[in-house]
């Protein structure tokens, strides 16, 4: 009975007869309904000294164009509030469309009502990337700076950016209009490659509409992400199944693509990925081990095997004892739209170091997300095929600061929209 269509019923059959007025006035039916869409605590209602019925036509008055985003919009802002800019009014949203000359979708539109993007500062509320000397933390735009960077030009009409990197210049997008290959709505982040007397436009698609978009941020701040010295470290992704056990060690993989790093034309994908080594609380004393080396086995989408050793990671061979944790982040680079590493760590025991045993890495897979490449040559735009080539990739447990083998870095070049 808490469905939105009903939510609807109750407010016109209240003015039926007297009878249904009484039925529609039942409080708990209304409390339910606030406590769905609106979020609402029994602190809101005693503050505002009405009945939930009237708390809830109140709210519905408002915000009733956007009662199917509203509870899922507005519970991602709240974890994240410490960042934010204050609400903006529907006047101030119409502005907006007058001024780009275009409509903002209605999940968009809901979201600003709740808060205005962030401040421009550092770190980005969408989330921070460190790894050797590349650094990543993208802010959310508030509503007049993401104006001011509205998109006209060829290949990017009538787009609107989201996020800003103030370290690589990297901007999200978001499609007001199906135009361009484009669909309404969709979120992605825009490249261009020189290469004369053409260029090549890409786009990386990361979310179909600003709600799952959004809302994917929503656990950077309650637990399933770290948040290491005021950093979020949002784009790891860990997938459940990506850890192994053995003995008293268990090692779990989490992985991350960086579409400015990476290449749709030539192909070239870059990958980081941060493994996690721990040894239970519960181990022996006598347990204690040392890392020795490592073996990867990466596969990538054609099927290829390429094998790697090499001794410890990244330059370490961290000793493991009970309850202790060790972390670090290492990257690949490949040619295909998918891979996936497995292998394994050789230990030895600090008591006895004949004792050597192997501990399982889980297999998990890197893949990039969807794509779309353009040619722009002088005044026309026409789609190509996204060609691969090579199939090199490697393990870089060895990557050290500075080393950046194999890469076609993005042009950093940009400049945030309010300055543009």
């Amino acid at each position: 009975i808490v469905c939105v269509d009903l939510a609807c019923s109750f407010l016109s059959c209240s003015f039926v007869n007297r009878r249904l007025n009484e039925l529609t006035g039942h409080n708990p039916l209304w409390k339910r309904l606030c406590q769905k869409h609106w979020l609402l605590t029994e602190a809101d209602k005693s503050h505002r000294g009405v009945s939930w019925k009237e708390l809830f036509r109140e709210y519905y008055a408002d915000l009733g164009r956007y009662i199917d985003y509203y509870g899922i919009l507005k519970k991602a802002w709240d974890d994240l509030k410490n960042y934010l800019n204050q609400k903006l009014r529907e006047e101030e949203l119409d502005t907006i469309e007058v001024q780009i000359g275009c409509k903002l979708p209605n999940d968009y539109r809901c979201s600003y009502k709740i808060h205005n993007g962030q401040k421009l500062v550092v770190p980005g509320l969408m989330g921070s990337m460190a790894l050797s000397n590349h650094y990543r933390s993208e802010d959310l735009l508030d509503i007049e700076t993401a104006a001011g960077g509205y998109q006209q030009r060829k290949g990017m009409r009538q787009c609107l950016p989201l996020t800003f990197c103030f370290h690589t210049g990297l901007s999200q997008y978001m499609a007001l209009e199906s135009t361009e290959g484009r669909t309404r709505s969709e979120i992605f982040y825009h490249f261009i490659r020189s290469y004369e007397p053409f260029s090549i436009l890409f786009s990386f698609f990361s979310g179909p509409n600003f709600t799952e978009w959004f809302t994917s941020y929503d656990n950077v701040v309650t637990g399933e992400y770290p948040i290491i010295r005021d950093q979020i470290f949002r784009w790891y992704v860990h997938d459940k199944r990506c850890v192994a056990t053995t003995g008293d060690i268990t090692v779990s993989v989490s992985t991350s693509f960086l579409p400015e790093l990476s290449s749709v034309h030539p192909p070239h994908f870059f990958f980081t990925y941060r493994i996690r080594i721990e040894m239970a609380k519960s181990a022996l004393p006598e347990s204690a081990c040392q890392l020795d080396s490592r073996y990867w086995k990466i596969t990538n989408a054609n099927g290829n095997v390429e094998e790697v050793r090499g001794p410890g990671v990244v330059g370490e061979f961290p000793v493991m004892t009970p309850g202790k944790v060790h972390e670090y982040a290492s990257c690949t680079t490949f040619s295909t739209t998918s891979e996936y590493m497995e292998g394994h760590y050789t230990f030895h025991r600090l008591k006895n170091k004949g004792d050597v045993f192997d501990v399982s890495i889980p297999r998990f897979h890197m893949v990039c997300p969807p794509f779309r490449e353009s040619m722009v040559r002088s005044s026309s735009v026409s789609e190509v095929s996204a060609p691969y080539g090579d199939e090199n990739s490697s393990d870089t447990d060895d990557y050290e600061q500075g080393e950046m083998r194999g890469m076609n870095m993005a042009d950093p070049g940009g400049c945030c929209p309010r300055h543009v």
